[in-house]
């Protein structure tokens, strides 16, 4: 399911993540690859928080998401030149250009549940990369999704919106089950609107994607605890992967 509802809350709620310093981090890798400028789609750009940072960076940035209501947030802040935003199915990838990096971040890449989604989406990101260019992305572990996050509620209560969120991770699928109660505040005195979703997410295992990108003949394959270079470990709650067509 699409984010709806909770698109017009969203960034509230993630007030705590720090875009600047993702975006900071997802730069440097760009510019150790070469690519210190040009053309960077940004699968799964949401709200276009990390699009917007990038963009301020001197790149140009095309976003793309699933959700409308994700890129109506998005494309209603403040112009800041260089963006574009594109409502597409990343598993169904078609740009009228080819690109110097693409990148999917906060963990857009676990949205794919199905494999086979999974693979379309890194062959169309293959397709649409200039030769030589750059794919980069982030994953929540396996590790996160049973240890840190599956079978735990969080919630959030503030003036003008709040929320439980109720996770459930089946482990034989590696699925993350999100059921996720959203309350906003209308115009009418002491009236919120309910809203309820549900989303899921997969975990991937480091070895299932090195080796489909492999299987896919990127090269150079690099992964990294996320925001550091340093190797994953058993406890990594975030991975990123570096690779080039």
């Amino acid at each position: 399911m699409m984010y709806q509802g909770f698109a017009a809350v969203y960034d509230m709620f993630m007030d705590n993540i720090p875009y600047d310093k993702w975006a900071r981090y997802i730069s440097k890798l760009l510019k150790e690859e070469g690519i210190s400028d040009g053309n960077v789609v940004e699968l799964g750009c949401g709200t276009g928080n990390i699009t917007r940072e990038l963009a301020k960076r001197g790149y140009t940035m095309t976003g793309i998401d699933i959700s409308t209501e994700m890129l109506s947030i998005a494309a209603g802040k403040p112009d800041i030149g260089n963006i574009t935003y594109v409502n597409m199915d990343m598993s169904e990838l078609e740009l009228p250009f080819t690109a110097n990096a693409v990148i999917s971040v906060c963990d857009s890449i676990n949205y794919l549940t199905d494999y086979e989604d999974l693979k379309a989406t890194f062959a169309a990101v293959k397709e649409y990369l200039d030769d030589d260019g750059v794919f980069i992305f982030d994953l929540k572990s396996e590790y996160f999704f049973r240890s840190m996050l599956g079978d735990r509620t969080f919630a959030d209560n503030r003036e003008e919106a709040s929320y439980i969120w109720v996770n459930t991770y089946y482990e034989e699928d590696k699925i993350n089950e999100y059921d996720m109660t959203i309350f906003v505040k209308t115009k009418r005195e002491n009236v919120y609107e309910k809203y309820e979703e549900i989303h899921y997410q997969r975990a991937y295992s480091l070895n299932e994607i090195t080796d489909l990108l492999k299987m896919m003949d990127f090269s150079d394959v690099k992964v990294y605890n996320a925001f550091t270079k340093k190797p994953p470990t058993k406890r990594s709650g975030r991975i990123y992967f570096v690779c080039r067509k």
